[in-house]
């Protein structure tokens, strides 16, 4: 099988520290991302944000079970690595840039090895969308949390 690699860019209504509370928020992601269906924990780092995190993915074909273990170069980047799973092969990121006032652009990039066959028409529909309907679920998400905070009149979450 061949790694795939795919880069998405949002620019979303949130702070950088909203984006990122939402996404190192893991155990929450079944409630906002579609196709997971379970995360946790398994370890933290120094600081005791996730290090390691098993997800399980309902992919439609099938069921995904998987490891990665996570790095913070805070506020610009978080890392992720395949520890063990059921894709052959898998790191990314998602990269922040302040925009404007309460305005972030974030990038997520991945590569991913399956390691299994998909029909041609199935796989290419799984490259092409799978990523870009991840990184709206995180916008979303980031824009309602935010949203709701500066209703509450708070400020940013620190990371």
């Amino acid at each position: 099988m061949s790694t795939t690699r795919k880069t998405h860019t949002a620019e979303i209504d949130a702070d950088v520290e909203d984006c990122i509370a939402v996404l190192t928020d893991f155990e929450s992601h079944p409630r906002w991302s579609t196709p997971v269906t379970r995360a946790a924990i398994l370890s933290c780092d120094e600081e005791g944000r996730g290090r390691n995190v098993a997800f399980e993915l309902d992919m439609k074909i099938r069921r995904i079970h998987y490891v990665l273990e996570h790095t913070y170069d805070l506020p610009q980047r978080i890392s992720w690595n395949l520890v063990e799973g059921d894709v052959a092969g898998a790191k990314g990121s998602y990269e922040f840039e302040k925009i404007g006032p309460g305005r972030t652009r974030a990038t997520c990039t991945q590569n991913v090895d399956i390691g299994f066959w998909i029909p041609g028409a199935l796989r290419r529909l799984f490259e092409e969308q799978a990523l870009a309907d991840a990184v709206a679920e995180f916008k979303q998400e980031a824009e309602r949390r935010a949203a709701e905070r500066r209703a509450a009149g708070n400020p940013p979450p620190r990371v």
